[in-house]
């Protein structure tokens, strides 16, 4: 399985690293599937939500799932650290970027997750710029996962939910944190960053609905209204 995720040539570490953030990342994600759907949890959505229940002296569904994506991000960085070849031992600075992109993907693809195929159309777009570049064996697992359940997705016969949508993120940005350029890699990080911050304020769905392009792409497929 690791393998199918990091590619049959990558190392090692490479390969446990995809495994245990792809594999990590959809259990608990899973379990915010199901304990997230509680009543007394409906208040509990997005970051403010979740802070709101820390605040309270409750831990919501949504902020297992963070720390649980966060550590296995963090355990994700350590293992591919020395994975790199000529980059081995890169230090702390490339071990936060990879912690940071590999958690941080992982929530904005599930943020994606609203309406059927998106997430998955989004994902694949992401794994297949990644595949012919170094480390590009890291896509090939997002790539063919998104691709097999997007029919079904859009169908609205399956969804992604957290677990689905966490693990494809989290492996995404594991590839994401192999590219060579730290600059590249820090933007990368930002920009999921802005993304996530943005979304606590502005609907995705409605600044894709009113930008051509993104609409079609978006509603491509997907069963009319």
């Amino acid at each position: 399985m690791a393998s199918d995720f990091a590619g049959r040539g990558a190392p090692a570490g490479t390969r446990a690293a995809a495994a245990v953030a792809g594999a990590v990342s959809g259990l608990v994600g899973g379990y915010d599937d199901l304990a997230g759907a509680r009543p007394e949890q409906a208040r509990d959505k997005g970051l403010a939500g979740h802070l709101a229940a820390l605040r309270a002296g409750r831990v919501s569904a949504g902020a297992v799932k963070v720390a649980g994506i966060g550590a296995a991000a963090a355990v994700a960085a350590l293992l591919s650290a020395g994975g790199h070849g000529a980059r081995g031992g890169r230090g702390i600075a490339d071990a936060v970027l990879t912690t940071g992109l590999v958690a941080g993907t992982a929530n904005l693809v599930n943020l994606l997750d609203l309406r059927p195929g998106r997430a998955a159309k989004a994902g694949a777009l992401a794994a297949a710029a990644g595949l012919r570049v170094p480390a590009g064996g890291l896509a090939a697992g997002p790539l063919g996962a998104a691709l097999a359940v997007l029919p079904a997705d859009l169908g609205e016969r399956v969804m992604l939910g957290d677990a689905g949508a966490n693990a494809l993120g989290a492996v995404l940005g594991l590839r994401a944190a192999a590219v060579p350029s730290r600059p590249a890699r820090a933007g990368l990080l930002a920009a999921v960053t802005a993304l996530t911050l943005a979304s606590e304020r502005v609907s995705f769905t409605r600044v894709i609905e009113a930008t051509p392009g993104l609409r079609e792409l978006d509603r491509l497929g997907r069963r009319p209204a």
